[in-house]
């Protein structure tokens, strides 16, 4: 049976939403409503996580690799700390490098999805932020992020664009902040094609 690993923040946990919405979850059942045998998903994520977060509970956790499958978003909470992007870049350097090692040392098995704009929200907007500052900070982030995934051949699943729908449809966020079941499905029809793409290679 192939294993996943999600690895992220609020956006992998699911902050707001049932379990069954979490993109992860909704990602395994809409695999296995192909036929592609998937255990359910092993979560590592935790609401507010920053990149160095992320890797100190990595190093508490229990792994058993390799994974099939492995996926990692994660960001968002350095952009709105106001982290500095270039420690951005490092850290998550340093993650992908542990996910890839999770994954078998297999880049290929690796599915970086890109830190949502949480700019378009209630809560943005009653924090008095500047949407457009916060989308091009947010473009920022992810154009360094992506530039690490091409360069160690992991995927890339774009949702930000998706993500920024909110801004205009109260149904894609759950509570004011985080997206909802909604959304995420958005998002994982957005992912599905890369894990596809993994799990049964042409």
């Amino acid at each position: 049976m192939n294993r996943f690993l999600a690895l992220g923040d609020s956006y992998t946990i699911g902050e707001g939403v049932a379990e069954s919405e979490r993109w992860p979850v909704q990602l395994v059942a809409r695999l296995r409503g192909e036929g592609i045998d998937v255990a359910d998903p092993v979560i590592v994520a935790t609401t507010g996580w920053t990149t160095d977060e992320l890797s100190a509970a990595m190093d508490a956790a229990t792994f058993k690799p390799p994974y099939a499958l492995v996926s990692l978003l994660i960001g968002v909470n350095n952009q709105y700390r106001g982290r500095p992007l270039d420690e951005y870049c490092g850290e998550f350097r340093a993650l992908l490098q542990r996910a890839v090692a999770l994954a078998g040392d297999a880049a290929a098995r690796v599915i970086v999805v890109s830190i949502p704009d949480w700019g378009v929200t209630p809560f943005a907007a009653g924090e008095g932020r500047d949407a457009t500052r916060v989308a091009d900070a947010i473009d920022a982030f992810n154009c360094a992020a992506l530039a690490e995934a091409e360069a160690a051949g992991a995927a890339w699943v774009d949702v930000t664009s998706l993500s920024r729908a909110a801004a205009s449809r109260g149904e894609l966020v759950a509570d004011g902040l985080h997206p909802s079941g909604a959304q995420y499905a958005h998002w994982t029809a957005a992912i599905l094609p890369a894990a596809r793409a993994v799990l049964m290679p042409a």
